[in-house]
């Protein structure tokens, strides 16, 4: 379980790094429309809360200390309150729909949010490979010569 513990927080590190590409593809799309944000929008709501849950099981049933598994845990905190952000800056715009300075304050911590879960996601990662431990070092034979001392 340990090894499947780190193969699942690898897949989930690799959906947040993915988001901050989805996301410029999103911010560099020209024409932008309304659907720019799309596959930023799929990876944010459906594969990365897949890959947090799945995290925290694996993190449970490898027996990994209480704090690594809220340590697991708190990602999936992160993505309620990066969703919460995204609808906040998205509602906040003004009678022409035009964004405020509020919502794009708000979408700034939405972008700052973004970058504290990667890095509480590449913790997860970092403690789950502790937990499998070192590689074991191969033993290589010592040769002693006739005449030399041991």
């Amino acid at each position: 379980m340990r090894k499947a513990f780190v193969i699942v927080s690898a897949l989930s590190l690799g959906a947040f790094t993915l988001q901050f590409v989805l996301a410029a593809v999103g911010a560099f799309t020209k024409p932008a429309g309304d659907d720019a944000y799309t596959l930023h929008s799929v990876n944010g709501t459906a594969v990365i809360p897949v890959l947090t849950l799945l995290t925290i099981l694996f993190a449970a049933l490898a027996k990994a200390p209480g704090r690594v598994v809220g340590l697991a845990a708190l990602p999936l905190g992160l993505v309620v309150v990066q969703a919460l952000l995204a609808g906040l800056a998205n509602g906040s715009t003004d009678a022409a729909g035009a964004s405020t300075p509020f919502g794009l304050t708000i979408a700034g911590l939405h972008a700052l949010n973004g970058i504290i879960a990667v890095h509480v996601v590449v913790s997860v990662y970092q403690a789950a490979r502790r937990l499998v431990g070192p590689t074991p070092a191969v033993a290589t034979p010592v040769v002693v010569r006739e005449g030399e001392p041991a």
